[in-house]
């Protein structure tokens, strides 16, 4: 278990203490892990009270929802376990007063027995207490009655409802009837990706094979109700949207609130992926998203994986949910276009250079282009492995990419000169590619464009100018010399090797094929140079031992331009 974590006896007070010290409207009960709002009056000036909590593990919940306009008080307990009665009672005693306090439960057993027991002594002690029980998991919609169902996500639509009207003044009876009636119209569904590992357990709760996932989980590291092979985003959120709606049974034209949660370990990007299929499928339904929010709102400590709740709105929930609130870690206002605004850049400006030769090998040049596009796209998983070794691992979708910018370049370009071929192919690869690839191969196949154009005849010595002019511009573009673990390390012997065979008269073919192997003689030889630029120079020698993957790339597509078979890397 890797967690930065002290103590996991201590690891629940530790975290509330920290979140107090970060903020400065919250404070935390001396004798119980409650934290409640900082600026609690007595007693007599105190409003309804909303109150909520639950294990700990699923922050930002419930600590972080603790602020004026939401929640007075949270309790935790230790990780995934409810907290104990006196904690819960400690907490009414700490923010409620006359008007009485509303505490907000999870459907799971020891909340309910818990708070419930907690509500009981409240009142047995003369402050009103009422409850409201969330079970928002339609996952158990076949397996169990709803009044069993789990409390998860959409917890967090009601803290901000109930503590909304709350500081706005209503009476207990009031607060407590508009959290359930939410409650009653909003449904939640899960999936995970992984396991999460419970401090004190050390080891992940469930196991998953590579390329599987968990459906209609719980939040407290327990498995789902099916397991099945991982799909494409929008398939698994399709099937998590269309499982709430067919329980919640909202009519088309309905207005709802939307939340996409981040269980714990799973990136921004893959949360707006879902988000973006999330509210077309609501749409398709015929359903008006009036708000919608995505992020880390009630996890499972460190799970891949989300959960989508959708909430029916009238015109009293949402005012509620736009009313500001201070606690840290509500997600903001959710205010959604009725749809993603995407505008053009407009026409792109011509190319500042015309680029006319006067040879006619054009047809020429483009064959071997789709040869080295076909290779590249082989090589995706190899480039893919070496770049993850040393860099971001991004190079094998580049040179994927590339392979589709030339088979796309050469489908559209009908000229007969190798120079406008290549300028073409330089254009193409400068827009599809990301990061230093995409400059790099423009820069390169521009100057050796430049450098045919000034050539009387398309020989091979013409060839041999062209592309040694092509990598002194990749060169002088990143600053990398040869040994320096970079593609010159490749292209650097492959152009010599070029240029040695038209002194010696060789045929083009000859030549190619004894550039292709200095190409793969000098990208294997990268595997014993400690890096100098780049990303792998953070490495320093932890990079040794595989070969830099921007030099394989080279050698896969000159390999290819010569008819030889791609390289393979240990």
């Amino acid at each position: 278990m890797k967690k930065l974590i002290n103590d996991p006896r201590q690891v629940v007070r530790e975290m509330l203490e920290g979140i107090v010290a970060l903020h400065p409207g919250l404070a935390l009960l001396a004798e119980y892990d409650v934290v409640l709002r900082s600026d609690t009056p007595g007693p007599a000036q105190r409003k309804v009270a909303v109150i909520s909590g639950g294990g700990a593990g699923h922050e930002p919940a419930h600590a972080g929802y603790v602020g004026r306009g939401m929640l007075h008080a949270a309790v935790s307990g230790d990780v995934f376990t409810s907290p104990s009665v006196d904690a819960v009672l400690a907490a009414i005693h700490a923010v409620a007063g006359p008007a009485g306090a509303l505490l907000i439960a999870k459907n799971y057993t020891g909340d309910r027995l818990n708070f419930g027991l907690a509500a009981e002594l409240a009142r047995a002690g003369g402050i009103p207490t009422e409850i409201v029980v969330v079970a928002d998991d339609v996952a158990l919609r076949d397996t169990v009655p709803e009044e069993r169902r789990r409390g998860i996500a959409g917890t967090v639509l009601i803290h901000k409802i109930a503590g909304a009207l709350a500081e706005a003044g209503e009476d207990l009876q009031r607060v407590a009837a508009a959290g359930r009636a939410a409650a009653a119209v909003t449904g939640t569904m899960g999936v995970a990706l992984g396991a999460c590992t419970i401090p004190a357990a050390g080891t992940p709760g469930f196991s998953l094979g590579a390329d599987e996932i968990e459906l209609g989980l719980g939040i407290h590291g327990e498995a789902g109700i099916a397991r099945q092979k991982i799909a494409p985003a929008d398939a698994i959120t399709d099937r998590l949207l269309d499982t709430i709606l067919a329980d919640r049974g909202y009519a088309a034209g309905t207005p709802v609130a939307l939340l996409v949660n981040n269980l714990g370990g799973t990136t921004t990007m893959e949360l707006a992926v879902v988000a973006r299929r999330a509210l077309a499928r609501l749409r398709e339904r015929g359903l008006v998203v009036g708000r919608a929010w995505a992020g880390t709102l009630l996890s499972a400590l460190e799970m891949p994986g989300c959960s989508l709740s959708v909430m029916a709105l009238d015109d009293a929930r949402l005012a509620l949910l736009d009313e500001p609130t201070q606690a840290p870690a509500w997600a903001g206002p959710g205010i959604v276009p009725t749809s993603a605004t995407i505008v053009s850049a407009g026409e792109p400006p011509p190319e500042s250079e015309a680029v006319v030769s006067a040879d006619a090998l054009g047809a020429t040049v483009r064959h071997a282009a789709l040869a080295a596009a076909v290779a590249l796209e082989a090589a995706e998983p190899l480039l893919t492995e070496l770049d993850s070794r040393a860099g971001d691992g991004d190079l094998g979708i580049s040179m994927r990419r590339a392979a589709d910018a030339i088979r796309a370049s050469c489908a559209a370009s009908h000229s007969a000169d190798a120079a406008s071929v290549l300028a073409l192919l330089a254009g193409a690869l400068r827009r599809a590619i990301g990061g230093s690839s995409g400059p790099f191969y423009a820069v390169g196949l521009l100057r050796a464009a430049r450098q045919l154009t000034r050539e009387a005849e398309s020989d091979l010595k013409s060839w041999s100018a062209a592309f040694s002019a092509g990598v002194a511009a990749v060169s002088e573009l990143g600053g990398a010399k040869g040994g320096d673990r970079t593609m010159l390390d490749a292209l650097l012997p492959a152009a010599e090797a070029v240029a040695a065979a038209a002194r010696r008269d060789l045929t083009a073919s000859a030549a190619w094929a004894e550039a292709a192997e200095a190409a793969r003689i000098g990208a294997e030889a990268t595997a014993g140079m400690k890096p100098r630029l780049g990303r792998a120079s953070y490495l320093g020698d932890r990079a040794l031992g595989a070969p830099d993957g921007g030099a394989v790339a080279v050698s896969v597509w000159l390999g290819a331009i010569a008819g030889r078979s791609a390289p393979r890397v240990e």
